[in-house]
């Protein structure tokens, strides 16, 4: 059935049976009795308009005609519709006279006990009852709503989760594309312009001169979409696969750059960790964005890479250097990461790649993610210099000396 025809037989069927229980009670022939208990049962159509004004037109019904469907039905709305306790509480009070008072009044006989008191029981019934159902369907339909309201809460919960995690994915695509992708690029365009110098064949310059533009274009639609993908914020999560400490020595061979690179950390000085490669992909990106920072706007000057463990104070109050004979391996040490360039050399040609900023402030999210630090500012001879300090890096235990 559709909603229209629910709705309108809600109406029309406690109207009819009404009206035939008028008709039982009083009988089919006119009187004023079945004129009262007939204009109650009609004044069921107007029971959800008018829910008060309907019991009172029925109270006459039970008063005079004693029918019961009619006001008992009246009742039932106003205590679905007007849930207010005084309002029920003297709605209740005229039923439950109107059923025990005789039609006419002057049948009242106060002696008879045993009939007035079955008659004040189905009184209170008749009068309780409609309001208890009342109630139960009114109590019915605020929780089916609000179980509506927290799915639609929930709803759109998911959807504001799935946005995050969608933002939070774009960032993470960013730092990736900017960490790889602009280096790569950087170096083709670097190489291309190394050979459009330096080729003797006309064709190949020109064919050099091809790969150089592209890579600058490509560089630049980059730029644009990492501003795009940037806008939304960042995680912890990473792509795989990584790099790591073991890449830095091949990243600085592969840079074309005059790079000086010193390590000066343990073996297994990241062991034991949950986030050790995290810690490493931070160092090898720091490198890697600075090197390239280098090539686009220094060219030509000398580089300093180094890449240090430092010990931290221990419970005593006394420092655990790196290498110290007394190390147990129970201090908390962190790697330090310092890319020191000098002024770019004046004959050098620049090779105008594009940049937006992002590269630094991705390394320093990266480092902020591992409760570490990343500065970097300009020096006073015209170099540059980026440094990060990656602290929670355990070294593993020594082996007992002999």
């Amino acid at each position: 059935m559709t909603p229209r025809v629910l709705r309108w037989a809600s109406l029309v069927v406690p109207m009819a049976l009404a009206v035939a229980d008028a008709l039982l009670v009083n009988g089919v022939t006119p009187g004023l009795e079945l004129n009262v208990s007939l204009v109650a049962a009609a004044a069921l159509l107007l029971r959800r308009r008018l829910p008060v004004t309907v019991f009172l037109t029925t109270l006459p019904g039970i008063l005079i005609g004693y029918v019961w469907f009619a006001p008992m039905i009246a009742m039932y709305t106003v205590a679905a519709r007007r849930p207010d306790r005084r309002l029920l509480a003297f709605s209740a009070l005229l039923l439950a006279i109107a059923h025990f008072v005789p039609w006419p009044v002057s049948d009242f006989e106060p002696t008879a006990y045993r009939e007035n008191t079955l008659t004040l029981i189905d009184a209170s019934v008749t009068s309780v009852a409609p309001i208890a159902l009342g109630l139960l369907v009114r109590t019915r339909t605020e929780l089916a709503a609000r179980i509506e309201d927290l799915t639609h809460s929930r709803r759109h919960a998911d959807e504001l989760l799935a946005q995050q995690v969608l933002s939070t994915e774009r960032a993470r695509l960013a730092r990736e594309m900017h960490d790889v992708v602009a280096h790569q690029v950087s170096l083709i365009s670097l190489q291309a312009g190394a050979v459009q110098i330096s080729a003797a064949d006309a064709q190949a310059r020109e064919s050099a001169r091809t790969i150089r533009e592209l890579s600058v274009r490509t560089l630049d639609e980059l730029r644009h979409m990492v501003g795009v993908l940037r806008a939304a914020g960042g995680d912890l999560e990473e792509l795989t696969p990584q790099p790591c400490l073991a890449d830095l020595p091949r990243l600085i061979e592969l840079s074309a750059l005059d790079v000086d690179y010193e390590a000066d950390y343990g073996e297994g000085v990241l062991e034991g960790l949950g986030q050790s490669e995290a810690v490493e992909r931070a160092v090898f990106r720091i490198v890697q964005e600075a090197l390239t920072n280098v090539r686009k706007h220094a060219p030509g000057a000398r580089v300093r890479v180094r890449v240090s463990e430092v010990g931290e104070v221990d419970e005593v109050g006394e420092v655990d250097e790196v290498g110290g004979a007394e190390g147990d391996g129970k201090g908390v040490r962190e790697l330090r990461v310092e890319v020191r360039n000098g002024a770019p050399d004046a004959t050098a040609t620049a090779p105008g790649l594009p940049g937006g900023g992002h590269g630094l402030i991705g390394l320093r999210e990266r480092a902020q993610l591992l409760g570490g630090t990343l500065e970097a500012h300009p020096l006073p001879d015209g170099g540059f210099v980026v440094r990060a300090r990656l602290p929670g890096v355990r070294p593993a235990p020594r082996p007992p000396q002999s």
